[in-house]
């Protein structure tokens, strides 16, 4: 694993991406659809834990929209190529980087969008910074999790199927985490009572991307 190689693949993912531009289009139309039919449907202001929750059930279905396609784009050859350019760890941690940038601005343009049409009432007594770290923190953590899915769905040859069955009940530890620490910013909480959810995120972000670089080689080598 070099700092060349994962430079080099993550120029690569993004020039696939900028070539595909309606891959991005796609995504932000998907959130903010879903989030113009939730405008329809409640029409009025909604609880803070509705509000929340809401919220997160919107991200998460984007977060599998955009994420699906992280190893499914590659047919044998391309695998075969990127075995000869690099090693499995900068493969795997490249495409978490890029996946982690890409569902940074995912959820805050989410964020912004939801502000926009379910209005801000929810924030009145909340704790603005705090929150917006949390969806941060829980976009990568979604990034993570859901990159080495793919990852073992893709090698096992079940595609879609299976990172269905897998992502949800893996992604559940993490989703709970987000929303319990985003409910309590949004309820106000001092840092100092918020922070454990807060770094409970960080340490299953840094676990989930510590599993991925030592389970990767093994299906990389499959």
């Amino acid at each position: 694993m070099e700092l060349r190689e994962i430079t080099g693949l993550l120029r690569m993912e993004f020039l696939l991406d900028l070539r595909q531009r309606a891959a991005w289009g796609g995504m932000l139309l998907y959130v903010v659809s879903a989030i113009y039919v939730c405008y329809l449907g409640v029409r009025g202001a909604l609880p803070v834990p509705v509000w929340n929750a809401l919220f997160w059930i919107i991200l998460l279905f984007a977060a599998f929209n955009a994420l699906v396609r992280s190893f499914q784009r590659e047919d044998a050859g391309r695998q075969v190529y990127l075995y000869t350019l690099a090693g499995p760890r900068s493969v795997v941690l490249a495409r978490t980087l890029y996946n982690a940038l890409t569902m940074l601005v995912l959820s805050l343009l989410s964020l912004l969008f939801y502000v926009l049409f379910l209005g801000t009432d929810a924030l009145g007594e909340a704790q603005v910074g705090q929150f917006v770290l949390v969806v941060a923190l829980g976009g990568v953590g979604l990034a993570a999790v859901l990159t080495l899915i793919s990852a073992i769905a893709a090698r096992a040859g079940s595609g879609l199927g299976l990172m269905a069955i897998l992502g949800f009940p893996v992604v559940l530890p993490m989703l709970l985490s987000v929303m319990r620490a985003s409910k309590g910013a949004l309820d106000g909480l001092p840092w100092s009572v918020n922070s454990t959810y807060v770094l409970w995120i960080v340490a299953l972000d840094v676990l989930t991307v510590a599993l991925a670089w030592l389970l990767f080689p093994y299906l990389w080598r499959d």
